[in-house]
């Protein structure tokens, strides 16, 4: 799943919950249920029925909250692969 190419399919409240949430890197199962249900082709999900999400889409919601003016403070990601 790449959420740059499913952006105009999610629902308002779902955008606007990852807007709010930038620094979510797993979804509740609520969103990955959103989603899902609007997402143009099949997204996998963990075992629990959750979206990890990957850097990229880390970084294109980071750049939609920046955009939309919904980021009020700096938010830092840690990355446990970087030293």
């Amino acid at each position: 799943m790449n959420l740059k190419d499913e952006w105009e399919r999610l629902d308002s409240e779902t955008r606007k919950w990852l807007l709010e949430n930038p620094g979510c890197v797993i979804l509740p199962r609520t969103m990955s249920a959103r989603i899902r249900r609007d997402a143009a082709g099949k997204i996998a999900c963990d075992r629990h029925g959750q979206i990890p999400l990957s850097r990229e889409d880390l970084d294109f919601i980071r750049d939609q909250s920046h955009g939309a003016g919904s980021v009020t403070a700096e938010h830092r990601f840690f990355d446990a692969n970087q030293p």
